[in-house]
């Protein structure tokens, strides 16, 4: 939640906060100047949020050991003036609430295997090509970094997810944490640069045959007001109830994508056909 100055009301939903703090405090800008990198950078914040999301509650909630931790770290958080047996109390009653919600992120026995395969995949396209103060788009940190660092500092946290990530990404970890302390951090845009690139393209590559399969699919379902999104994902059946607030995820990623110049979609155009991104933007 945010409140600028001068303003009455509170402002939510991260991705327009950071537009908004982007817009108003440009001499530490987070998103890259060229328009066609920007546009990349704005869809790998947009998977982050909507389908990393996934990653983070279906890892959180599913197994037993690691919800409990979970829901005892978020009721002291939340409750701290109460007794350990209120706490504890509260802890269980979360717990049960948060994991039956599972479904409505897509989390269900059916899905498990396509959310925990994407969440090995993430690890891996991040795993092998970010270490120190490399990031998406050069030596500093950019909106799409930050966004990631949303979920995955989360699932470095729980205990069933990190100990995936520290068997198959050990030096994601310690990047989590210099991206925790980032405020010193000047640093270059470099999209060019090889950690850039590597980690772009297995990034973008889960964006082509995960999330836009899926953005694709639910805003039919939105938009034609049906109660189930069913979509193949790398050849595996997933199905949700449909997110109306993801079909304007959609919308606006092919919005940015038609508002670029034809200079600018030509210079990301090869990066993203390559990805299997190319015919879901058009």
């Amino acid at each position: 939640m945010m409140r600028m100055p001068g303003e009455a009301q509170w402002r939510v939903d991260s991705t327009p906060l950071a537009y908004a703090l982007e817009a108003h405090s440009r001499e530490r800008s987070i998103v890259p100047p060229c328009p066609a990198e920007a546009f990349l950078c704005h869809l790998i914040e947009d998977f982050a949020d909507e389908w990393g999301t996934k990653w983070m509650f279906h890892h959180r909630w599913k197994h037993d050991a690691t919800a409990e931790r979970a829901a005892i770290w978020i009721a002291q958080e939340m409750l701290a003036d109460l007794t350990v047996t209120q706490v504890q109390a509260f802890a269980e009653q979360f717990q049960a609430r948060q994991r039956s919600r599972m479904a409505l992120v897509g989390s269900s026995p059916e899905t498990a295997p396509i959310i925990e395969q994407s969440y090995r995949r993430i690890l891996a396209a991040l795993g092998e090509s970010l270490s120190g103060r490399q990031y998406l788009f050069g030596s500093r940190p950019s909106l799409a970094d930050f966004a990631l660092y949303g979920q995955l500092v989360q699932l470095a946290t729980d205990i069933w997810p990190r100990d995936l990530m520290r068997e198959l990404a050990p030096l994601l970890e310690s990047w989590l944490a210099l991206l925790d302390d980032a405020s010193g951090v000047e640093g270059e845009w470099q999209a060019s640069a090889p950690s850039a690139l590597q980690a772009r393209r297995g990034v973008l590559e889960m964006i082509g045959a995960e999330y836009l399969p899926f953005l694709e699919a639910n805003a039919k379902a939105a938009n034609g007001d049906q109660t189930e999104v069913e979509v193949l994902i790398r050849g595996q059946r997933y199905a949700q109830q449909p997110f109306p607030y993801q079909a304007k995820c959609y919308a606006e990623i092919r919005r940015r994508w038609s508002a670029l110049s034809d200079a600018d979609r030509e210079k990301v155009a090869p990066e993203l056909e390559a990805a299997g991104c190319l015919g879901f933007l058009g």
